[in-house]
């Protein structure tokens, strides 16, 4: 009976040493833990914690340069046309570009570029013009213990711009709100989302989706300084997988937040491109198979002038996005 029960008491402490250590590594090491499979990318990698109380930002807010990620889910905004554009629409332009073809097809000769294509517009030759897919967000990534003791809702608003010494009135309180904002936000039927505060949720999220730790991991590289915006030849077209899988775009906040989503059927392919100023990158891309359920007033459907449901839907990845896909 005694014997049983130091048994009994040597199997628990063991279970509970073990937990705790787990439960404390770093997430560096959680990866390698639950991805045995799989390196850790570089843009992933150069913003991790470099020690255990390493968890202080310098920044109180960290920009990146686009958003393009969330297009899909809004009608499209003055401001987002604005950026695409050659010349600033006016206040009624997105109302006729909406309701009338002929100004629709005004503004597709008067765009800068396309942050969404077709996937035939993939081909080896094709000069495109596109701004740089350097996004510049340096947010780091926070070890989840410490990011868990920092409230995330819309409610407590008022205690996570205290937390950071966010004035209540400034753009950095109205960008913490507009994140957490979309993180709130309901998924679309067939579609799976979370928005990851540290590495580990992040993880977490792809195995639960993915139902697999044999997962490749994508992500977009641009070698050498870029302009912002210049002409692209594209080189090289590589499909990397063909299905279901995950995507995390970074966005602006306090620390590492990920919007991650996926359940629609997609393409992925790795497009070598080179700029007119010598730029080599290697972009992912994305084609969406399935737009049925995409906002109608969307930006993608503004710039391609279609509708939902009626074609396949193609964009460059930024190289802070990141694509889960299990082979």
């Amino acid at each position: 009976m005694k014997l049983q029960l130091l048994y009994s008491i040597s199997i628990f402490l063991l279970a509970f040493v073990s937990c705790v250590c787990y439960a404390a590594i770093s997430p560096e090491v959680y990866w390698k833990v639950k991805l045995p499979n799989t390196p850790i990318p570089k843009v992933i990698k150069d913003l991790l914690p470099q020690a255990e109380d390493d968890v202080h930002t310098k920044e109180k807010v960290y920009y990146g340069l686009h958003q393009h990620g969330a297009w899909i889910f809004h009608d499209a905004t003055e401001d987002e046309i604005r950026e695409i554009k050659k010349q600033s629409p006016n206040v009624n332009e997105l109302q006729h570009v909406n309701e009338r073809s002929n100004a629709n097809s005004h503004f597709q000769d008067n765009l800068l570029y396309k942050p969404y294509f077709l996937e035939k517009d993939l081909e080896k030759g094709r000069v495109i013009n596109f701004p740089s897919l350097k996004n510049k967000n340096e947010a780091p990534f926070l070890p989840r213990q410490y990011v868990e003791s920092i409230p995330f809702s819309s409610k407590e608003l008022p205690e996570i711009l205290n937390h950071f010494s966010i004035d209540s009135s400034s753009k950095d309180a109205q960008t913490i709100e507009e994140t957490i904002k979309v993180c709130e936000e309901p998924a679309m039927k067939g579609e799976r989302r979370k928005c990851a505060t540290s590495l580990e949720s992040m993880v977490d999220f792809s195995l639960s989706m993915l139902g697999t730790n044999n997962i490749h991991v994508f992500t977009t590289e641009v070698q050498g300084e870029n302009q912002m915006l210049q002409k692209y030849t594209i080189e090289e077209v590589q499909q990397l997988a063909d299905g279901v899988n995950m995507i995390c775009h970074k966005l602006n906040y306090a620390y590492a937040v990920h919007f991650c989503h996926g359940g629609g059927i997609t393409k992925t392919f790795m497009v070598s491109m080179i700029g007119a100023d010598g730029t080599k990158v290697k972009a992912v891309s994305m084609c969406h198979k399935d737009t049925s359920l995409w906002n109608p007033k969307g930006l993608p459907f503004v710039v391609l002038k279609a509708k939902p449901g009626t074609t396949g839907i193609c964009h460059f990845l930024q190289d802070d996005q990141i694509v889960f896909s299990p082979f």
